[in-house]
């Protein structure tokens, strides 16, 4: 049966659901968002002599939900643009319209009764084929399908999104028996390919994958901080980006999600797996219990093992539960050796390794919990699940890891961790044993190209499936790469086509990122069809490397800063006049000179987490790398009559000069970043450089002929100049920006009006380029300028001055 999803139905308001609704309406869905009706008036309802039979009384729930989840930040949507296809309404009177609608996600409490209560209503009004599915966290799937007609079992699975769903990459899909097995590949596909997620199929077994796992994890640690006396900033430290964890590591994390949600999955796990090894850990230790008892919940609650309070000076501050008094105090700085001996270790696995082979307690911490933590997930095979493969990408798309529980594994060394982890008390799984006692050491390996997984059932190695969609350069690295530098390896990846990788810090760009650039544009001319830029790190590009501007500036190098702007302005201009199709592939943060090679491509294909943005303002300069002249050549073929050319000028400048930085792929082109027919939008991330090598076959097999530099940019000259020294002036005398901010926004200025011209005027590129390179070297010798790029480059924040 062919499925086509034009309109969906998601019943339940709540938090999970009034995103769900908006992740729907992002990827172009019409969605009806359905909650209860209210059976009381509020006071303020009253007053205005409604009546519980009014539309806005009865939509009350489901409006105030839906505003409320727009509200958050981060936001659940790409742009204000997609709530228009979001319809509200309630339970009463609106549940005859799902029959409209090709998918129903049910999304209300988690009660079993009221859900099938739900699936009463459902029943009564969906056309027999309509897809049903529940996001649910924990009640077995097959419960709810019971006494459901044999059309609703075959359309009937469960669909668990991650809190918040445009952001956590995670589908867990869990079918019943009674499940049709179309209604399965569909879900897990469309996932994929539209909803931009990571699709797990899970059994239908207590808390599914993720939770199963992550929550497992997060108990031990609970269990261990007692045992190695640790506290919650030794813990939070020693479990998060260094690990390859996320920044809010345990505790943050458990105060963001809730302690009740972590409690309440904790308590069924205990309740409902009377056979797991690890059963005892899922009981609440001492000070959880008392925490619970107190309501200390986390941020829900205004405390949990953070506290945020004002001091005397009335300057924020967060204090950490101490675990022992379970009194708050000022946090602690954390020093650890192993830590030091990891940070100048940009490899994940290799960090790995010093944390295993570490003699103080967050080495200690580590080999506890990582041993615990594979004894616990090789015994979850078969029970959760059959691959292994599955557990790896439920925790890296639901919990936000780097490395699953087996690539972890494999990155210590499976043989000296099984010795390991006797020594600390825990045991794997037979099926471990006898696959080493097969000679096999790893749980994956790269074969041609492929990922391949170690299938227990076989006890062979098979191709991860899926995956034969992607390209993942950590599998290519090896045998295709055709040249390379210190920042960039540029990769073979098939078919004509050649990819550009960075592997910076950061993926800034420097001396060896241009060069790679410019040879691997000389290798496609020469060999090639075209060029993708892109990477698998995680941020495209955090723009320029400052640190070298700022050196070349106190040095007074000016020469030596003049060439290197040259270069990189040149560089841009090279992606756009090559004689082959050039494709940025962007994700994450595409910042400055990021930003500016988008500007410059033939085509950019981004990732829908895309966060574009020339924010060189922050650090007292302009656009240097060509965005500003592209700034200019945009408005240019914007102009109109004088009126809309000032519009125009006026909000082109305000987006360099704000620094704006959009917030989803979407909202770049709203921006003025991205030009219609030049960008399309991969909802997979894991997708985006299949896509952008597509698209840039595409263009060579069309016949792509280099375009030819412009000589026609129309600027305003002093008329714009005008509008832009009163508008600087006017903000600095109200105090909205300062003398260094009202300097950068007057060269600016001068550079998008091209100069003191006595009139609009035709200009080359090449003349904007000068005028931009003259201005950015201007700026980069101003004192206040170079503290900006100090506190960039010390602090991690923007200083205005």
């Amino acid at each position: 049966m062919k499925r086509t999803i034009k309109k969906v139905a998601v019943l339940g308001s709540g938090i999970m659901g009034s995103r769900i609704a908006c992740h729907f309406a992002n990827i172009g869905a019409e969605v009806l968002l359905l909650d209860i009706a209210p059976k009381e008036l509020l006071e303020e309802e009253k007053a205005k002599g409604l009546t519980t039979a009014d539309a806005k009384v009865r939509n009350r729930i489901v409006d105030a939900a839906l505003q409320t989840a727009v509200k958050t930040n981060p936001s659940p949507v790409y742009s204000k643009k997609v709530l228009s296809r979001i319809t509200t309404g309630n339970f009463d009177d609106d549940m005859v319209r799902i029959r409209d609608c090709d998918w129903v996600v049910e999304v209300v409490v988690e009660n079993l009764d009221i859900k099938k209560k739900v699936f009463d209503q459902v029943e009564q009004h969906r056309r027999p084929g309509t897809l049903i599915t529940s996001n649910t966290s924990g009640i077995p799937i097959h419960l709810m399908a019971e006494g459901r007609s044999d059309d609703f079992k075959a359309n009937f699975c469960g669909t668990h999104f991650f809190n918040p769903p445009r952001y956590l990459r995670l589908l867990e899909i869990i079918p019943t028996a009674f499940t049709d097995a179309g209604v399965v590949a569909f879900l897990m596909e469309y996932g994929d390919k539209f909803l931009g997620k990571t699709t797990v199929r899970c059994k239908d077994t207590p808390a599914f994958i993720a939770n199963r796992v992550g929550v497992y994890s997060i108990m031990a640690l609970l269990h261990l901080v007692e045992k190695l006396d640790l506290t919650v900033e030794e813990v939070d430290k020693f479990t998060g980006p260094a690990l390859g964890r996320p920044k809010s590591a345990t505790f943050r994390t458990s105060d963001v999600v809730g302690l009740d949600t972590m409690i309440k999955v904790a308590k069924g796990l205990y309740d409902n797996c009377p056979d797991d090894k690890a059963r005892d850990l899922f009981k609440l230790p001492d000070f959880v219990q008392k925490m619970e008892e107190n309501n200390w919940l986390g941020d829900k609650t205004g405390q949990g093992f953070y506290k945020k309070i004002k001091g005397a000076d009335g300057k924020s501050e967060i204090l950490a539960l101490d675990l022992k008094t379970l009194e708050y105090k000022p946090q602690q700085k954390v020093k650890s050796a192993t830590l030091e001996m990891t940070k100048p270790v940009e490899n994940l696995r290799e960090r790995m390794r010093i944390f295993a082979a570490g003699k103080d307690k967050a080495a200690e911490l580590f080999r506890h919990s990582s041993f615990g933590l594979f004894a616990y997930v090789s015994d979850r095979i078969p029970e959760i699940s059959d691959e292994l493969y599955r557990i790896d990408d439920a925790m890296r798309a639901g919990f936000g890891w780097e490395l699953g529980p087996f690539e972890l594994w494999d990155a210590i060394g499976l043989s000296a961790s099984v010795e390991g982890m006797q020594t600390y008390g825990h045991q794997p799984a037979a099926w471990v044993r006898q696959m080493l006692e097969q000679g096999h050491d790893t749980f994956y390996k790269v074969e041609d190209g492929r990922k391949k997984y170690y299938d227990v059932a076989t006890a062979s190695y098979q191709p991860v499936p899926g995956t034969e969609a992607f390209i993942v350069l950590d599998n290519l690295r090896q045998n295709k790469t055709v040249w390379k530098n210190s920042g960039v390896s540029v990769i073979d990846i098939g078919d004509g086509i050649v990819n550009v990788e960075f592997h910076t810090k950061m993926n800034t760009i420097g001396g060896d990122v241009i060069q790679g650039i410019n040879k691997a544009i000389d290798l496609a001319e020469k060999d090639f069809q075209g060029v993708v830029i892109g990477n698998d790190g995680a941020n495209f590009s955090a723009g320029a490397n400052v640190g070298m501007i700022f050196m070349m500036a106190v040095e007074q190098e000016w020469d030596e800063l003049n060439m290197a702007i040259r270069a990189f302005q040149n560089t841009s201009m090279r992606l756009r006049y090559s004689s082959i199709p050039v494709v940025v592939a962007a994700h994450n943060l595409t910042l400055g000179g990021g930003c500016e090679f988008s500007l410059h491509a033939d085509h950019v294909q981004l990732s829908a987490e895309t966060y574009m943005g020339l924010v060189e303002f922050g650090v007292g300069v302009i656009p240097g790398g060509g965005g500003t002249k592209e700034f200019a050549l945009r408005a240019s073929d914007e102009l109109k009559d004088d009126q809309i050319a000032q519009n125009t000028l006026k909000e082109r400048f305000l987006t360099i000069g704000m620094a704006k930085v959009s917030t989803s792929g979407e909202e770049a082109f709203e921006l003025g970043y991205l030009q219609k027919g030049k960008y399309a939008i991969t909802m997979n991330r894991s997708r985006l450089l299949a896509d952008a090598k597509a698209k840039a076959l595409e263009l060579a097999d069309a016949g792509y002929t280099k375009p030819v530099q412009r000589n026609d940019i129309r600027v305003l000259g002093k008329q714009g100049l005008g509008i832009v020294y009163a508008g600087a002036n006017s903000m600095y005398a109200g105090n909205y920006i300062s003398a260094h901010d009202k300097k950068i926004s007057e060269k600016l200025g001068y550079v998008l009006c091209g100069g003191d011209l006595s009139s609009p005027t035709e200009v080359t590129e090449q003349y904007l380029l000068d005028l931009e390179r003259e201005a950015f070297l201007s700026l980069a010798g101003e004192r206040k300028s170079l503290e900006r790029i100090q506190s960039i480059i010390t602090k991690g924040k923007p200083l205005r001055n």
